[in-house]
């Protein structure tokens, strides 16, 4: 048998080949993340007839950069593993001489894979992968679209400190509408109250009229906003609420690919309190195939859920925190849906609620409902069934 590691980069790959006996067959070799360059890592493994039937591949879940390669190299029928780059970091403190080279790293993975001692992070289906992405991509658009909420709440402050106490939601509808046609005290005061009224009462479809028109004016004509570089602040205003509103509308079109595209996967995720097909989107497509994990403890630890006890000598913390050493992606849906499991859920309402009459925090309850919400999803997954809640 040969084992092959590769030491994934952005640009260029650095391979190595074994024997059974853990001998370096060659050199190691430098190679592109391209066609041309997995042309020149087959015909090393040409030169020592290493094929498919007797050659096993390894490589380290570097960012995304390992995907293109590893789809190549299962195109052509080579086993491939690839590992959590953990796993190769606790093999590398065995070797005497720790200094990391490219070289050295390659080495290594491929006698992780001739030692056959790891667990492996394989590519999902397409269907799971599309999940993921598209989740991956929602959530940074909502975080997007959030901070260019904030930069407009610090340009109001500055312009019209008031106005943050004349909308429930600034952003709302008929704020937004608003600011987006007269984004100043002074835009808003060039209009009579009568063009104002009609505004807001067609934005708000007659919950606002005359009365708000004459609040936001009266605010307007009294504001301790500044009163320099008035169109700066309004240009930008304008702008920010434009490309608000351009990212909820993707945000719209997202989730209902996103949906759709869970709904093929006939999925019994959403079946669990607080997860809806957002979430549940998030949490098909980060897990993957469930068949990874052996037992619930090993899924909460992948989302980061587990708690970190802080130990030296003979002292113990008695303050633990999450460990958040999993996918941030997987832990942030599950704390979603935990927060509202802990108040709607039968059963997940009576263990928050036992948390919080012995004292414990909101956010540790919460952690320990979304514990108990990564138990529930194991079962549901495993078992591919409905989420029936477990009521004593």
């Amino acid at each position: 048998m040969f084992y092959v590691g590769i030491d994934i980069a952005k640009q260029n790959h650095e391979a190595s080949i074994i024997d059974s006996n853990g001998k370096l067959l060659d050199k190691s070799i430098s190679f592109s993340n391209s066609q041309v360059g997995c042309n020149k890592l087959i015909a090393l493994l040409e030169r020592f007839e290493a094929d498919t039937s007797n050659t096993v591949i390894g490589m380290e879940a570097t960012g995304h950069y390992w995907v293109s390669l590893y789809s190549y190299l299962i195109d052509l029928g080579f086993t491939v593993n690839v590992i959590n780059p953990i796993q190769s970091d606790a093999f590398r403190k065995m070797y005497i001489r720790q200094t990391k080279n490219d070289s050295k790293d390659s080495f290594i993975i491929a006698q992780i894979m001739r030692f056959d001692e790891f667990s492996t992070t394989s590519l999902a289906d397409e269907d799971v992968m599309a999940l993921r992405q598209l989740s991956r991509y929602r959530l940074a658009l909502v975080d997007e679209c959030s901070d260019w909420k904030r930069k407009c709440i610090a340009l109001l402050d500055q312009v019209f400190p008031e106005y943050s106490k004349l909308f429930s939601d600034t952003f709302g509808v008929t704020s937004r509408e608003l600011l987006s046609k007269y984004p100043t005290p002074e835009d808003m005061l060039s209009i009579d109250t009568g063009t104002l009224s009609k505004l807001l009462s067609e934005a708000s479809r007659g919950r606002f009229g005359i009365s708000k028109a004459s609040e936001i004016q009266e605010s307007a004509t009294n504001t301790f906003g500044i009163n320099f570089a008035k169109d700066a602040f309004a240009f930008q205003i304008k702008q920010i609420i434009a490309q608000i509103n351009f990212i909820e509308e993707q945000l719209k079109e997202l989730e209902t690919e996103i949906s759709t595209l869970l709904h093929q996967t006939n999925s019994v995720i959403t079946t669990i309190t607080g997860i809806g097909d957002v979430l549940g989107a998030i949490i098909i497509g980060e897990i993957g195939d469930i068949s990874r994990f052996e037992a619930a403890p090993q899924l909460v630890a992948y989302a980061g859920l587990d708690v970190a006890v802080k130990q030296s000598g003979d002292f113990v913390g008695t303050q633990t925190k999450i460990s958040k050493r999993g996918s941030p992606y997987l832990r942030r849906a599950i704390w979603l849906a935990a927060t509202v499991a802990a108040f709607k859920d039968p059963a997940l309402s009576v263990y928050y609620q036992s948390l919080r009459a012995r004292g414990k925090h909101h956010l540790t309850a919460i952690g320990a409902v979304a514990r108990k919400m990564c138990n529930i999803i194991f079962a549901v997954l495993r078992d591919n069934k409905p989420y029936v809640p477990d009521i004593k």
